[in-house]
């Protein structure tokens, strides 16, 4: 029967048993009621058939291209038929479905300590958050002046994010201060030698995949213990709308050799690059993403891929790129839903963010409204916690108050048990008329599991006026201030591995620089 996900009755599934004490469960600890119920979502079961079909379809009769020489070969291996342009493939669904079943559908992204690793998709069924990532902008969480981001606002990144609960793990950014075209050796080797969570890595360069991935494995403690508890993981793109350039290809290659998990990213803009409309904004994700785990079966068996399909919208009027927009959030909640329960893919997507420049009323609700539909549509991994601007900004109060956010969703998520015990069914048949349930052994038991606020308020007039009308946002700060200054300065590696870090960022500079100098080589930013 076709069921309508907007209609949210769930079914009724295995829970897990619940502590006594619970009140922030976070991106680590499983000990949470199971979320796993019927989702919210756009998509009825039958147009999440169609939808699949014609991905299938549109590989089948279409097809990417794929300029990577060693990708060619493999594709046209496996039975890739050439396309009516010059580099594209059309792939058979025969193939996509061959991929579909051979990727691992759960594992492990692991910190720099046991602590810190996480499982994907999670037992409960819930979401992991991970900060923003590609911001060229650093609103400073001191006087909220905004810079171009640099090293040191990495830093402070690292120290903040490490703080939040809901943070599972941490995206480097882009960073000014350095050559351009190594910006990001630079950046990912400053956030992983500052942080034990787990690092999401996104080369920028073709020159630049055998730098980073070695800089990876120096903070795992080398390339052995990278493959055996995989602290980083990295993101191949494809370029919309369905090509896949050289540097992208290398990455899901290079992935192999270290089984590193990859976040198969698309980011199609409607009215741009894609169809004006959610489904065709939807349906080009979901085929460039599908294309990226047909490369990755062929070309680095057994990796597991993340489906990563992140939304935008072109606002007509100007042309700017919008993530929070009515439009970005549908179809953000449509493409978790095809990739999930269409193809079964862990799924991983923007969760946080706004449209506007600065942490104010716009931010809070545009991504409040995307955290909260996007985790009830089931999406794993929540991204973008403190990017501003379209993921441009990076601020760390915002991160702060993410995290608020997300503790909460992910309290409402909590399935509601209905049962004798839970109505207190026998005390209310027994309560005196004026009574209360203040000094019920009921309400003491479980007075400790509602949620409590970190940095959001909850005070009366009197002490808010005597506060001198301070806010959540003051508290966010003092937070994340109290972090950046309590973090160790020399990170948490060791200093034989800063300094082999120190040694393959400047080899990294000496020869990419030199070659982009000269002309030898091709950078893409």
């Amino acid at each position: 029967m076709e069921t309508r996900a907007l209609q949210t009755k769930p079914r009724r599934r295995g829970r897990r048993d619940t502590p006594p004490v619970n009140t922030a469960p976070d991106a680590f600890n499983l000990a949470s009621k199971s979320c796993d119920t019927t989702r919210f979502g756009f998509l009825s079961d039958s147009e999440i058939g169609a939808m699949r079909d014609r991905c299938f379809e549109l590989l089948d009769s279409y097809g990417v291209v794929v300029i990577h020489p060693q990708a060619r070969e493999a594709l046209i291996r496996a039975g890739a038929k050439p396309g009516r342009d010059a580099d594209r493939l059309r792939l058979p669904p025969e193939l996509v479905k061959e991929a579909l079943e051979t990727t691992p559908k759960t594992f492990q992204l692991c910190g720099k300590t046991p602590q810190f690793d996480m499982t994907v998709p999670r037992a409960d069924g819930s979401f992991i958050m991970r900060s923003g990532t590609g911001a060229h902008g650093y609103v400073d969480p001191r006087d909220a002046s905004y810079r171009n981001l640099d090293l040191q606002a990495v830093r402070e990144m690292a120290a903040v994010c490490s703080d939040l609960n809901q943070i599972g793990y941490i995206a480097h950014p882009f960073v000014h201060g350095v050559p351009e075209v190594t910006a990001d050796i630079h950046s990912f080797a400053e956030m992983t030698a500052h942080t034990n969570k787990h690092c999401w890595l996104q080369p920028y360069g073709k020159e630049n995949v055998e730098y980073v991935m070695r800089i990876a494995a120096i903070a795992a403690g080398g390339e052995e213990a990278l493959r055996a508890r995989p602290i980083t993981s990295v993101i191949t793109c494809s370029f919309s709308p369905l090509e896949f350039k050289h540097m992208d290809s290398e990455v899901i290659i290079q992935a192999g050799k270290y089984r590193m998990p990859l976040h198969a990213c698309s980011l199609p803009s409607a009215g741009g690059t894609a169809p004006l409309t959610s489904a065709g904004l939807v349906l080009m994700a979901a085929a460039e993403i599908l294309s990226m785990v047909v490369l990755a079966h062929l070309l680095a068996p057994g990796t597991p891929v993340i489906a990563v399909p992140l939304m935008f919208t072109l606002d007509m009027r100007t042309g700017s790129a919008l993530q929070s927009c009515p439009e970005s959030v549908q179809s953000a909640s449509m493409a978790v839903q095809l990739m999930k329960q269409g193809f079964g893919l862990p799924t991983h997507t923007y969760g946080s963010g706004s449209d506007t420049p600065d942490v104010d009323h716009q931010a809070m609700a545009e991504r409040a409204m995307l955290t909260q539909t996007v985790a009830l549509s089931g999406a794993d991994i929540l991204g973008g916690i403190g990017q501003l601007e379209c993921a441009t900004v990076f601020s760390p109060v915002q991160a702060v108050l993410d995290n608020e956010v997300g503790t909460m969703v992910r309290k409402f998520m909590q399935p509601a048990d209905v049962s004798a015990e839970t109505l207190n069914w026998e005390e209310i048949l027994k309560v005196r008329a004026g009574g209360h349930f203040l000094d019920s052994a009921h309400t003491l038991a479980l007075c400790r599991e509602q949620f409590q606020p970190d940095v959001f308020l909850r005070e009366g007039r009197d002490d808010y006026e005597k506060s001198g009308r301070r806010t959540a946002f003051e508290a966010a700060r003092d937070k994340a201030l109290v972090s950046i200054k309590a973090a160790p300065e020399g990170g948490v590696l060791s200093a034989d591995q800063r300094r082999e870090i120190a040694d393959v960022v400047a080899a990294g500079d000496r020869h990419i620089v030199e070659d982009v100098r000269t002309g030898a080589a091709t950078q893409v930013i």
